[in-house]
């Protein structure tokens, strides 16, 4: 099933998924890889094609998965948010509390999500430059998207999170991924979703991000 979305619907109504990922009906390989075959369409830098897919969905592999996210989650991890963050976080009443419910509900219920889907690029970034930085992560979000938008068109969620991070090595070990030589660069919970009719999210005004000619 493809949904019959215009290209501004498709990018303004992919969201992030929690609470309304279908964890009873499982996703077929072939939809999984048309979205991969999209998302190797992306740009990517000096066209050397760095990335890296894996998906998991054996159920035994599921499970050791799962427990990872969880512990990494409890872990927390990540630059503490300033006085600006919270007033664009909390900009419209009650978006936060709907956040942290369905990450409530996603830990719960992660190891009965269906398919995980574990972007991946060669080149680790710990201690480069921002330009090597930029190369790197520049080849690996754009086809990750892509991904995304492929998925919401077929009726599948997902949501981006970055739970691998305190337990990248750790993850990687357990997917046989060699850790010194490629970075696990999100972890995203892949199933069909509760209905398909998600709708822009809320944000704070261009003027507030837009900038003309400087800062």
């Amino acid at each position: 099933m493809t949904l019959n979305l215009t290209p501004d619907e498709l990018l303004s109504t992919t969201r992030a998924v929690r609470k309304r990922l279908d964890l009873s009906r499982p996703v077929p390989r072939e939809l999984i890889e048309e979205c991969v075959d999209l998302a190797t369409q992306a740009p990517t830098g000096r066209n050397r094609q760095r990335w890296h897919f894996l998906i998991i969905t054996d159920r035994d592999q599921r499970r050791i998965v799962a427990d990872i996210f969880r512990r990494a989650l409890a872990t927390g991890g990540g630059q503490p948010v300033n006085d600006r963050d919270l007033r664009r976080m909390n900009a419209h009443p009650g978006s936060m509390e709907r956040i942290y419910d369905g990450l409530r509900h996603l830990y719960d219920n992660i190891h009965r999500v269906p398919a995980f889907v574990i972007p991946a690029v060669e080149g680790r970034t710990d201690r480069a430059s921002v330009l090597d930085q930029s190369m790197t992560w520049g080849s690996i979000l754009p086809a990750v998207w892509s991904f995304m938008l492929a998925a919401r068109a077929r009726g599948l969620g997902t949501v981006w999170t970055t739970a691998q991070g305190p337990r990248e090595r750790e993850l990687a070990k357990a997917l046989g991924v060699p850790y010194d030589e490629v970075m696990l660069a999100a972890f995203i919970p892949l199933a069909y979703t509760i209905g398909t009719d998600f709708k822009p999210a809320r944000r704070i005004p261009r003027d507030e991000v837009l900038h003309w000619n400087h800062w």
